[in-house]
């Protein structure tokens, strides 16, 4: 598509003028989209209202504060991450300085998913500007009064050739892909980011890949069962589970199992209700496609607790299964929704089994209050990141990276990490003219001095 050419060719000419990487310019920047995010903050909790039922709770906790938490945090400490970091210098280079410059990318790519349309879209939209970076940000189609208030705010406070909005389908993101650009970044499923990566290959374009997986809440024998349970419940269904970090299933202890699963359906019911189909503030889930994949889960298994469903309004209650083995549909991806399949083992050694199945979690869970337990299950099971008897909140955190590992995403952002993905460090040597060490130069008695140095 020539447009998308010409808007990236704009992009290339901005950030070639040198603005980008002034740090007034970037910090001005900042707080010209917070202005921006907080005029427009009734009208985002009313276009996620409308894609996809989410509460003026939910919005401002998990949308919208989030951001503004974020921006705090880099704005404070951006002259100090920007400086050039001066490092030390091996002995056998005496006469020089070492310095590590910061340096951005140059245009970036933002390609947002659609549950999180505003959180998953500005946050690494931060990190670029504050990189010093020009944007171009495609949001979902799939959450599109979402995408026409990201595109209203961002146009209020910014110069499209530096921070652009392009919306449109799956033929949009294609022609996006298919231009030069300097960095990825990129949020969704497996399947796309495989695509992704291909087409960054073939202009050996850096990338970030925010992807996802099953990511696991295991309960052991030793654990708190009140706060597992009613923060297992609020993990998953938050969002109507449509959450990349949120427990995709859950191990529990045969010898606590029945006793878990009571307490958490009475969680359940303290969040959401008796009949969560009429709490108007549950979120719904995001299209017919998404909820007729779901439906299809739910026929795995015993219902424990939950199934029911509103197909008119694409509304499908908080569901248990339990009898539920790694041969069943819905172990078989990631499930992105409010089901719940619930799994026993006597040994976590079975765990450690079960995990394999689908290896690499985007995060983990681990209830016990056992801590050198805890620290072994760290240390032997690979995923991206988690807590320890908590669900989710470890993302909340600007002082924690946030990314996968292997399946579920490569690199990762928020907070100083945020800005370290989108810049590059230059690694510069000074030298001295005053002398010059002949020890680099050729000869036989350097060679001599050189293997006693180097032993």
């Amino acid at each position: 598509m020539l447009v998308i050419k010409a808007i990236v060719d704009k992009q290339r000419i901005f950030y070639d003028a040198q603005k980008t990487k002034s740090i007034d310019f970037r910090l001005d920047a900042l707080k010209n989209l917070k202005k921006s995010i907080k005029s427009h903050e009734e009208e985002i909790m009313l276009a996620l209202q409308k894609d996809l039922n989410k509460s003026a709770f939910e919005a401002y906790s998990t949308e919208i504060g989030i951001l503004y938490e974020e921006i705090a945090f880099i704005r404070k400490n951006l002259k100090k991450w920007s400086q050039p970091k001066r490092v030390k210098t091996p002995l056998t280079h005496t006469g020089s300085k070492s310095y590590i410059y910061a340096q951005p990318y140059g245009v970036a790519l933002i390609i947002a998913p659609w549950n999180y349309p505003v959180q998953l879209a500005l946050s690494p939209l931060i990190g670029a500007i504050a990189a010093g970076n020009c944007v171009i940000l495609k949001p979902s189609e799939m959450t599109p009064h979402t995408a026409n208030i990201l595109e209203k705010i961002i146009n209020a406070v910014f110069d499209e050739a530096y921070i652009r909005v392009v919306q449109g389908d799956k033929d949009v993101s294609q022609a996006l892909l298919d231009q030069h650009f300097d960095y990825i970044f990129f949020t969704g499923s497996v399947p796309v980011g495989k695509i992704i990566m291909e087409k960054a290959a073939e202009k050996l374009t850096p990338i970030t890949l925010e992807l996802g997986g099953k990511s696991p809440a295991i309960v052991h024998e030793d654990a708190n069962l009140n706060l597992a349970a009613k923060r297992i419940a609020w993990g998953k269904f938050i969002n109507a589970g449509q959450t990349c970090v949120a427990p995709d299933y859950i191990y529990v202890h045969q010898s606590v199992a029945d006793v878990f699963l009571e307490k958490l359906k009475a969680a359940i019911v303290e969040l959401y209700a008796e009949d969560p189909l009429k709490n108007t503030d549950y979120t719904h889930i995001v299209n017919q496609k998404s909820f007729d994949r779901l439906i299809h889960f739910t026929s795995d298994g015993t219902t424990y607790f939950g199934g029911e469903s509103d197909e008119k309004n694409l509304i499908l209650a908080p569901t248990i299964l339990t009898d539920i083995s790694w041969k069943d549909n819905v172990m078989n991806e990631e499930i992105f929704g409010p089901i719940l399949p619930t799994l026993t083992y006597d040994r976590l050694e079975e765990v450690r089994e079960g995990i394999k199945q689908s290896p690499n979690p985007l995060a983990f869970y681990f209830f016990s209050e056992d801590k050198s337990l805890s620290t072994k299950m760290i240390e032997e099971v690979s995923f991206g990141g988690g807590c320890i008897n908590d669900t989710i909140f470890h993302l909340a955190s600007p002082y924690l990276p946030f990314g996968g590992v292997g399946n579920s995403g490569i690199g990762h952002y928020h907070g100083k990490y945020s800005f370290d993905t989108f810049t590059h460090y230059k690694s510069i040597l000074k030298q001295t003219t005053k002398f010059d060490v002949p020890l680099r130069y050729p000869s036989h008695k350097n060679l001599k001095f050189l293997k006693k140095l180097w032993k």
